[in-house]
């Protein structure tokens, strides 16, 4: 398609300033015309910039499918997109799948078809501060991918890791490495390993002014209750990786290595596509149970919904707090 591209603006390079829309107009109509068919359902029906409210599946997006005014759904790689408005914003809402390849796709997906302007996350986490307990909102001032392992080999001195680019300690012999990311201003292909990930600024500082108003749920609708009234707790750490942890030993591991507030499957991998991309993000993030931590069994069952319900209330006064986007260039105003 570049060729033809080039040629058709060869074609319409000689017509007079005066008809610089009609031929702008025309070639984009051509070129979608020519693109296979999968690709032109996908081409965006506007270019407004948008913020994209993201969740792992479906119990965790319900609420805020609820709280918006749905226009327009589009069917993208298999993946609905709700396209409409939600605190004053132009939005869209779906979902990126579970785990970090499902979100890094699904991410990039977005971005390569619709102008985004900030991706906000919500969902459900495991607990791993122990200052921290179930149903609390966390919003963490930075992401790491803490699964990005070096298996180390065993010796008669204990594990030794043959390369490790981050001073974090093993867990038996897995060592944590950092993510491969594009380094700016270097040459094409330059790549260099970073652990975290900060979250837009903007969208702390907003995050944080709302934390205090924003109720959060104590009980399920079926009657369980939580024994304290949850929170919502702006900074901190959290970590992702490929694995549902219910591990008490591991637990404390990525509490004492990383002073994690929160672990999930996806957040690390939206904030490394964010990264690549240039493109503000934040997640909110409530605790569904304490990655094995608890005295008796794992309690994301029972709780569950509840902290999906509490992390997109706090979403959505995040939104309405959020500054309105400039109609001229869609950055916050």
């Amino acid at each position: 398609m570049p060729d033809a591209g080039k040629g058709l603006q060869g074609i319409f390079s000689g017509m007079p300033p005066s008809l610089a829309l009609l031929r702008a107009t025309l070639l984009a109509v051509i070129l979608t015309s020519a693109l296979p068919p999968s690709l032109a359902a996908q081409a965006p029906a506007d270019a407004r910039p948008r913020i994209a409210v993201m969740s792992a599946f479906d119990t965790e997006l319900v609420a805020l499918r609820a709280a918006a005014t749905i226009t327009e759904t589009r069917v993208v790689n298999g993946r609905t997109w709700f396209l409409g408005t939600l605190g004053g914003h132009d939005v869209v809402l779906l979902l990126s799948g579970f785990s970090m390849v499902n979100a890094a796709m699904t991410t990039q997906a977005l971005l390569d078809r619709i102008p985004i302007r900030a991706i906000v996350f919500s969902g459900i986490a495991g607990g791993v501060n122990p200052g921290l307990d179930v149903g609390d909102v966390t919003v963490p001032a930075q992401w790491g991918n803490y699964q990005e392992n070096v298996f180390a080999r065993e010796t008669p001195n204990g594990f030794v890791p043959s390369r490790v680019t981050t001073d974090f300690a093993g867990f038996g012999m897995m060592f944590t490495q950092g993510t491969s990311v594009t380094v700016p201003g270097a040459p094409a292909d330059s790549l260099a390993r970073r652990f975290w990930f900060p979250v837009d600024t903007l969208a702390l500082r907003v995050a944080r002014a709302v934390a205090a108003r924003v109720p959060l749920a104590r009980c399920t609708t079926d009657g369980s209750c939580l024994p304290h009234q949850p929170r919502v707790v702006v900074g901190g750490n959290g970590v992702s990786g490929p694995t549902f942890v219910d591990n008490a030993a591991y637990r404390e591991w990525s509490w004492r290595t990383f002073q994690a507030d929160a672990l999930d499957m996806e957040t690390a991998a939206v904030a490394v596509v964010a990264h690549e991309n240039h493109v503000p993000y934040v997640a909110f993030r409530s605790l569904s149970d304490l990655a094995g931590g608890e005295a008796g069994p794992n309690v994301a069952r029972t709780f569950g919904r509840l902290a999906a319900a509490n992390s997109a209330a706090v979403v959505i006064e995040f939104l309405r707090a959020y500054p309105r986007a400039d109609a001229a260039t869609g950055a916050p105003r």
